[in-house]
């Protein structure tokens, strides 16, 4: 048997083995639909801190991550600045959302929203939202393990059958077990993660450099000290601006705890305390991005030229004198990374999709209030969006990084929201979707027209400006929810 076929082999060894264990957990839960999607509220903190770790070691991390070193150098180093504080938010919000929801049965973040805003438009407006901001991300995941598992076959494997093979157990394990199935192999998938991370990274500029240090003297020597130079270099290779690199993390960072799948978690978690605790551990999952990037900036000077940058790293694997097992199972973290974040991705669309836009429908409502009903219409509903993001996987070409800072722009515009609703008590329901509305479409004006921007910075940073005067505005201007309503949440 060749190298190649090996290194399949672990890969797909590994895919089964996930399979398994992403079903069996959800043996354990209840049929419903708070079992589905919540896990019945009994998440501890191993689960939850793997569940929102591992989201980060995604595609995004292991391809895109190493990417940007190559191609953009310490412009990488965005990632790490707002992963260190953009869990800072669900410290306060968590414990709220999840007390409201033991009390009320709450299980989406459209549910509360819509609930304190007394909108079901709103509910149904969010649920487009997080399908269509979603779908992007899903579909960054099913990018990168169609890459590797084409990369490391010498493209035996085809990249739109590497996809669907990865994404297929995926599927599965989600369609059948849910939140407890994401929960227990991010569990495995993370550990796994980050013991790959650190040999890589470690290993890689030892191997070809002789340590960290003098992989990054070579670059300064090689003149490439530019890509050393913050913040970094854009996609053309000019100088990226502070202000852009700025604006950047500090979309990012407040967009980071409004990502459905991972608002969601706090309605699983099994205490206030083990929600804080996540929080106040989450960044140290920072600390395993540093080797991630160390393995990018390895590649520059001894793999030159390689295209897309996002697949440097199956490209270096495929091309040292490494053992061929060893090849395997990096690759086989590789899938982990993508299939760790997918799988939460994959879940949240679903059940967001069907509680906060299905459900607003009168006829389908008294419909899906029948025994399990509604758990099976969100099951469907996952393999429809599943389908949908393989489709712009397969078709699109933009890079994995960029793909997901556009994304972010969209998502951030629900933080001014989620604010109002647990500390400002005069925010109303007409403020509240304004700021959406208008939050959303200069998003997108300066998203497609960047050259409208008066400045260098993210187009998010100027939807969230127009967000936040038209929520405080028309707050003012219209009439005030009623206070029953705003003292439930103001004094959850």
């Amino acid at each position: 048997m060749s190298d190649t076929w090996i290194i399949v082999g672990i890969s797909i060894s590994y895919l089964l083995l996930s399979l398994v264990m992403g079903i069996v957990p959800g043996l354990k839960v209840s049929k419903s639909s708070e079992g589905y999607v919540a896990g019945d509220r009994s998440m501890n903190l191993l689960l939850l801190y793997f569940v929102l770790g591992a989201s980060i070691f995604s595609s995004f991390a292991f391809l895109g991550g190493p990417g940007w070193a190559y191609s953009r150098g310490v412009a990488a180093l965005y990632i790490i600045a707002y992963g260190t504080l953009g869990m800072v938010p669900l410290y306060f919000f968590g414990p709220r959302a999840r007390r409201m929801g033991v009390k009320y049965g709450y299980l989406t973040q459209a549910e509360l929203l819509s609930e304190r805003y007394q909108s079901p438009f709103l509910s149904v407006l969010l649920a487009i939202l997080t399908v269509v901001v979603l779908i992007p991300y899903l579909t960054l995941q099913m990018k990168g393990a169609g890459l590797v598992l084409n990369t490391i076959s010498d493209g035996a494997i085809p990249y739109w059958l590497g996809a669907a093979m990865a994404y297929g157990v995926v599927l599965l394990y989600v369609f059948f077990s849910g939140v407890m199935g994401v929960g227990w192999t991010n569990t495995f998938q993370g550990i796994f993660m980050l013991s790959i991370a650190w040999f890589l990274g470690l290993y890689l500029p030892k191997e070809l450099h002789g340590g960290i240090g003098p992989m990054f003297q070579a670059i300064q020597q090689e003149g490439l000290g530019n890509m050393l130079q913050a913040p970094g270099l854009q996609s053309d290779g000019s100088s990226w601006s502070w202000a852009g690199f700025s604006s950047a993390v500090m979309i990012s960072a407040i967009g980071f705890s409004m990502w459905p799948h991972f608002f969601m978690k706090t309605f699983a978690a099994k205490d206030d305390r083990t929600m804080k605790l996540t929080v106040v551990l989450y960044p140290t999952f920072q600390l395993f991005l540093l080797p991630i990037l160390f393995i990018g900036f390895s590649a520059i000077l001894s793999f030159p030229g390689i295209e897309p940058a996002d697949t440097i790293l199956p490209y270096v694997l495929r091309n040292m004198e490494l053992p061929v097992v060893l090849v395997g199972l990096v690759c086989a973290g590789t899938l982990a990374a993508s299939m760790s974040s997918g799988d939460a991705i994959l879940h949240a669309a679903g059940a967001v999709f069907v509680r906060d836009g299905l459900r607003k429908f009168p006829q389908l409502r008294t419909a899906m209030d029948q025994k399990n009903v509604e758990r099976k219409v969100i099951q469907w509903s996952i393999l429809l969006i599943s389908i949908l993001a393989y489709y712009f996987a397969v078709i699109s070409s933009t890079d994995i990084v960029s793909l997901l800072l556009g994304a972010y722009g969209g998502v951030a515009q629900l933080f001014p929201l989620v604010f109002a609703m647990f500390y400002w008590p005069s925010a109303t329901r007409l403020g509240a979707l304004t700021a959406l509305i208008t939050g959303i479409f200069v998003t997108l004006v300066f998203l497609f027209w960047p050259e409208l921007k008066p400045w260098d910075i993210h187009e998010g940073i100027y939807g969230l400006i127009a967000n936040i005067f038209s929520l405080i505005t028309i707050s003012l201007l219209t009439q005030k929810t009623d206070s029953s309503i705003v003292e439930k949440f103001t004094h959850a």
